[in-house]
């Protein structure tokens, strides 16, 4: 991965990103494919549905139901409806651990399935087939992993005492414990690993698990992010930071990202996991090959615990290291997942990042948001959006932007406003993904043919 030669933003445009570093030479290293994908979202309990949904248009946000809510600042998020655990682990298992758990299951299983190294989806143990188990690996990360289970037994110690507290509060709680219970069900015996970067979680567990494989330390990757973020604390705690939108009289229409009248974020729980591959075994197993993993840039805007600094700088370090990775011209890239929050600060920094980068192509470059449909998933954002990137190649079809009715005046691109985009000959769609902290990630997916 290469470095520019300084920060400033000056440095970070269409004549920065494409360049290579002498000592950089891809053929050192595997070439890395999406063989499976699976996803629990507000808009479906898979990847099909989810997708469908989006590209109508539909909003998952709705009005808080799983507790009292009435007295929250905001009142509504992206909520799974409809999951039962069950489907995919033991009843009483499943009770042990925190649904950020029960959705990385859920998803993982889903995507092995279409990979094909499983042959159904069910509660019960599957180990991988066809594959040697010790060189195939996990990445699913988390922000906050399973602050519902923490705070239930919080309670249960404040109300009842110490022998109410479940043995299972912590193993049941921490981030690491999704790709933990996948790696058993599945007996998956490579790296077994979480990331925790806030929202860039996701992001960060699908472009290290590429390394790994890139850099043959394993030959199958599941990597992904999963979240339950919208308990009482999760609601309560961003709402104070002034974070999320408190547009309660009409939910749907709260994400509005790149709006003029937008006023924070929704949160969204779910999950979303990707089989990684290396080309290699891929086609030896002779699997279908959905999209390949072409870039990969991560980078810290080193400013602010939450605020990007006002020109994207932070961001515009990780797309340009992306497309550096993949060894491409800038242009070449037709259609960006924007991270796109819907905060006042956020979509503008990064509206300027990008522009900076593609000066030269912008007016038919295509960005949109998909959070107004979904949410902000947090650690699983990354991943679902990645799903995303990878369906618009799949299918030539750009997910809109909802609830875009005003752009703001600071940001200048297209952002396919309100309904989807049938596109031509888009090779190449880039996803990113930033986080508190500064921490940033960005992923470039290339279309597949033979």
């Amino acid at each position: 991965m290469s470095q520019p030669t300084t920060n400033t933003p000056q440095t970070l445009n269409s004549a920065t990103a494409g360049s290579k570093p002498a000592h950089f030479n891809r053929a050192d290293h595997q070439r890395v494919v999406v063989t499976g994908m699976g996803a629990i979202t507000p808009l479906g309990l898979d990847v099909d549905s989810t997708w469908q949904r989006l590209i109508q248009g539909e909003s998952g946000i709705k009005p808080i139901t799983h507790f009292d809510a009435s007295t929250y600042r905001a009142q509504f998020a992206g909520t799974v409806e409809g999951f039962d655990a069950s489907q995919f682990m033991a009843a009483k298992e499943a009770r042990r651990y925190d649904a950020f758990i029960h959705y990385g299951v859920a998803a993982a299983s889903m995507a092995l399935k279409q990979a094909g190294f499983i042959e159904q989806v069910s509660a019960e143990s599957a180990p991988v087939q066809n594959v040697d188990s010790d060189r195939f690996g996990v990445i699913i990360g988390a922000g906050i992993g399973g602050l519902q289970t923490l705070e239930d037994n919080r309670d249960a110690l404040a109300n009842q005492g110490t022998r109410r507290v479940s043995p299972f509060s912590l193993p049941g709680s921490i981030i690491n414990m999704a790709a933990g219970m996948v790696a058993i069900k599945h007996n998956l015996r490579g790296p077994n690993l979480a990331t925790a970067t806030a929202c860039t979680s996701a992001a960060h567990a699908i472009g290290l698990a590429a390394r790994l494989i890139a850099y043959g330390d394993c030959d199958v990757m599941l990597a992904g992010g999963s979240e339950k973020g919208s308990s009482p604390l999760g609601m309560a705690g961003f709402a104070a930071m002034g974070a999320l939108s408190t547009r309660n009289d009409d939910p749907t229409r709260a994400s509005r990202p790149f709006d003029k009248d937008r006023d924070g974020f929704v949160l969204g729980d779910g999950s979303g996991v990707l089989v990684l591959e290396s080309l290699a075994h891929a086609k030896a197993r002779g699997a279908t090959i959905l999209a390949e993993l072409a870039g990969f840039g991560m980078s810290d805007d080193a400013h602010h615990i939450t605020a990007p600094p006002a020109d994207g700088d932070g961001a515009a370090r990780a797309m340009v290291m992306a497309i550096n990775d993949a060894g491409i011209d800038p242009c070449e890239i037709g259609y960006i997942n924007a991270h796109g929050t819907s905060t006042p600060a956020g979509d503008v920094a990064e509206s300027k990042a990008i522009e900076g980068i593609f000066e030269a192509c912008k007016d038919r470059l295509l960005v949109s948001s998909t959070k107004s449909m979904t949410g902000h998933l947090l650690g699983a954002a990354g991943a679902i959006e990645a799903i995303f990137s990878i369906h618009a190649l799949l299918d030539q079809t750009v997910p809109p932007t909802i609830n875009l009715e005003n752009v703001d005046e600071e940001c200048h691109l297209d952002y396919v406003a309100n309904a989807a985009r049938c596109v031509t000959n888009l090779n190449y769609t880039m996803s990113n993904s930033f986080g508190f902290g500064g921490t940033n990630g960005s992923l470039i997916f290339a279309r597949w043919s033979d």
